[in-house]
């Protein structure tokens, strides 16, 4: 058996060596897509087109939009004198956000009374309306403390000092809150499963469709020898791929990693044993390598909009949680996130891990039975 095995295996390295383009098609577009969703997947939001109109001309108003000026978040595009300016900016999509300085203002802080402002929102765009409108909080709380903290040194009466809350967050594992330091391991698990899920599904298809299937049935090799000859390869493939994006993440995007990579390692093979089912049960179904396409983006998108890489699974409705549940991807982001940022060991994540184990021992054997029956 084993030396059927290594004939098979090298048959397949000798294929991947005799393609001048393998490489490239294996390394190439994982590092141009790496490059891509680092940069382009992030929730974060600059330069927000920033209307405003300010009525009261006060030094109080001048200086809340010296705040929204001195950010990076918000580019004032416009301060106006006039409503119908900010309608125009608004409906035109010159501005994302309008803001309104009423008349009195200053005054009102002045006497020591919350000040009202008020804030049109362009809501075409959801997220980055709510992502902005957070931002803006943060600014006018600011804004806030500095106009308390000026009123308490002018205030003659000091004797009996203010009784205040201060509040200070200390975020854990991503001090900076950088959310490319939880798309970066994410992008690492899915661009693997695309990878490996389409090599299986395709490489098995083509055997198929071009006849060489048949001829190696009618060699000595058994239907076993054949299924680990052609995943084999492809499971150190997987391996390959996610050591490289990783260590693209790492030393690129400077993405901490300070968790065990054998505990990592571990998780990856459960992760690559459960796409290589995936892929193996999709060539069953396939008879051309068109039909083998269709099936992989039929099946691969829901695993990524499913999985929890961009959009929370608590959010999704009771019965898309449930589907959840059988998505290896949903539990190896888990595994990669915890051991690049918390560092955390397999008395956590065994649970991650046995579910990975489950869903690769029961998508490999359903997936060996319909290919044994479909070969048959």
């Amino acid at each position: 058996m084993f030396e059927r095995l290594s004939v098979m295996l090298m048959k397949e390295f000798l294929e991947l060596k005799r393609d001048r383009w393998a490489m490239f098609r294996l390394i190439v577009p994982l590092i141009i897509q790496m490059l891509v969703f680092g940069y382009a997947a992030t929730f974060t939001v600059h330069h927000v087109a920033t209307s405003i109109l300010d009525l009261d001309q006060s030094q109080a108003s001048r200086s809340l939009i010296s705040h929204f000026v001195a950010t990076s978040r918000f580019n004032v595009v416009d301060v106006t004198q006039n409503r119908d300016d900010i309608t125009r900016d608004i409906d035109q999509s010159t501005a994302t956000i309008a803001i309104v300085i009423h008349a009195g203002f200053g005054r009102t802080l002045g006497n020591g009374q919350s000040a009202p402002l008020q804030v049109i929102v362009d809501g075409t765009n959801s997220n980055t309306a709510l992502i902005a409108l957070g931002y803006l909080s943060q600014i006018v709380a600011q804004f806030s403390e500095d106009q308390s903290s000026r009123a308490a040194n002018f205030r003659a009466d000091t004797a009996v000092p203010e009784i205040g809350i201060s509040l200070q967050a200390r975020p854990w594992f991503n001090e900076g809150l950088d959310d490319r330091w939880f798309f970066i391991p994410g992008v690492i698990g899915t661009l693997t499963l695309l990878q490996v899920v389409s090599l299986t599904a395709f490489a098995i298809v083509r055997e198929r469709e071009v006849g060489t299937l048949e001829q190696i049935m009618v060699s000595p090799i058994r239907p076993v020898e054949f299924i680990l000859g052609k995943t084999v390869p492809f499971f150190l493939i997987g391996l390959g791929d996610i050591a490289l994006v990783s260590a693209f993440g790492i030393f690129w995007f400077h993405i901490s990693f300070i968790g065990n990579p054998w505990i990592m390692l571990l998780g990856a093979s459960l992760f690559l044993l459960a796409a290589l089912g995936i892929g193996l049960l999709l060539s069953t179904f396939s008879r051309t390598q068109q039909q083998a396409f269709a099936l992989n983006f039929f099946f691969v998108n829901p695993l990524f909009i499913l999985s929890g890489f961009a959009f929370p699974i608590a959010a999704m409705p009771k019965l898309l949680q449930w589907f959840t549940v059988i998505n290896p991807l949903r539990y190896f982001l888990v595994v990669i996130r915890a051991v690049f940022l918390k560092g955390v060991g397999f008395e956590v994540l065994w649970p991650d891990l046995a579910a990975m184990a489950l869903l690769a021992l029961v998508m490999l054997t359903v997936s060996v039975l319909r290919f044994r029956k479909s070969l048959d």
